[in-house]
């Protein structure tokens, strides 16, 4: 193979990959659950909510334990039982 066909078919390969690997960035909310759920705000992990806040772009983008606008899907009537759990944000 000469340089300039290993040149076009490395620029081919290259220009091939990008959809594949910007697909794979694209951050999408979590799926609603099938069981009857609530939203539980203040209870994430850092990097494990279900969606956006007001800080965040989208789903696992949360900056730290605990953040008050971020939120989990819990079973309905669960999220007032788990310590630091609220049905709505925390200011």
């Amino acid at each position: 193979m000469t340089k300039t066909s290993m040149l076009a078919a490395s620029a081919l390969i290259a220009a091939l990959s990008i959809p594949i690997v910007v697909s794979a960035q694209t951050p999408t909310p979590a799926p609603v659950p099938q069981f009857k759920s609530e939203k539980c705000y203040g209870i994430a992990k850092a990097g494990k909510n279900d969606c956006q806040t007001t800080s965040s772009s989208c789903a696992g983008t949360s900056r730290r334990d605990g953040q008050a606008d971020a939120w989990l899907y819990v079973p309905a009537g669960a999220c007032e039982r788990i310590v630091g759990g609220s049905l709505s944000p925390k200011a």
